[in-house]
């Protein structure tokens, strides 16, 4: 399975609540901060809804 390296780039202040546990379920929780995450279904999905706000690199 592919693993991702994502960072979040933009703040989640004045973002809709469900935005912010996105990122929180993903482990996210300071600006400039990266985890690395496999690339399931579940994960994907959870990257697609935020990805405004991540940068997204494939490993």
């Amino acid at each position: 399975m592919k693993k991702y390296k994502i960072t979040q780039v933009r703040s989640i202040i004045k973002r809709p609540e469900d935005q912010k546990r996105t990122m929180a379920a993903l482990g996210l929780r300071k600006m400039n901060q990266s985890k690395e995450v496999e690339g399931t279904p579940q994960v994907m999905g959870m990257i697609n809804k935020v990805k405004h706000l991540l940068n997204v690199e494939e490993i």
